[in-house]
């Protein structure tokens, strides 16, 4: 098995690899398929009204499962939902910002000076999966800017060649229901992001996002 490739890692020719997270994960055998896929980072749901919802202690143990392997989010509406089960995961994904070292923001609207995070997650789908055209001043964002909100396989080189992000997320387009993750999806959608005009496409740059 090959390690997974991670952003700044060069791919055969030379090119950093897109950063590309599977989110909604719910059992190890996904997990394993988003490691032997390449992909850069999962996500697990802890915000109990989705339909993805892992309990505190399933989550926990995803993140045991996972660590060291490769970068783990824990996904939820606010802060409060991931107290019991921040500490295990790499990064804090969340719709509602607070002050967290390790916060990936999410956001359909610019985040305000003093909204810093170490990623910030454009997403105006709210978890639906429908897909609308990204707006242009996502492209002016400094950091880690990850566009997420209905991509799939056919729709996500376009878009990383649009607007230039540093990463994609993706989750019920990889799904044959929720929570149900497919690996043949799961590949088609990573290989989506390596295509010729992706790879061609200089990264998002790497300026902190107003932290410094």
């Amino acid at each position: 098995m090959e390690p997974p490739v991670t952003p700044g890692d060069s791919g055969r020719k030379g090119e950093p690899r897109m950063f590309v997270k599977v989110c909604g994960l719910t059992t190890e055998e996904q997990i394993d398929w988003a490691v032997e896929l390449g992909y850069s980072a999962i996500g697990v749901m802890v915000t109990p009204k989705s339909k993805r919802y892992r309990t505190p202690e399933q989550a926990r143990a995803l993140a045991d499962y996972a660590r060291g392997r490769i970068t783990t989010f824990v996904v939820a509406l606010e802060a409060a939902e991931v107290a019991e089960v921040a500490d295990a995961f790499d990064v804090v994904q969340l719709y509602q910002w607070a002050d967290l070292p390790n916060l990936a923001f999410c956001s359909s609207t610019p985040p305000a000076p003093e909204q810093t995070s170490e990623y910030f997650f454009y997403d105006a789908s709210a978890g639906s999966g429908i897909f609308e055209e990204f707006p242009d001043w996502v492209r002016a964002l400094p950091g880690k800017v990850v566009l997420a909100g209905g991509l799939d396989a056919d729709n996500v080189a376009d878009t990383i060649a649009r607007h230039r992000p540093y990463g994609v997320d993706v989750s019920s387009s990889v799904e044959s229901a929720p929570g149900v993750k497919s690996r043949d999806l799961m590949r088609r959608f990573k290989a989506a992001t390596e295509r010729p005009e992706v790879l061609g496409v200089p990264p998002h740059p790497l300026r902190p996002c107003a932290r410094d």
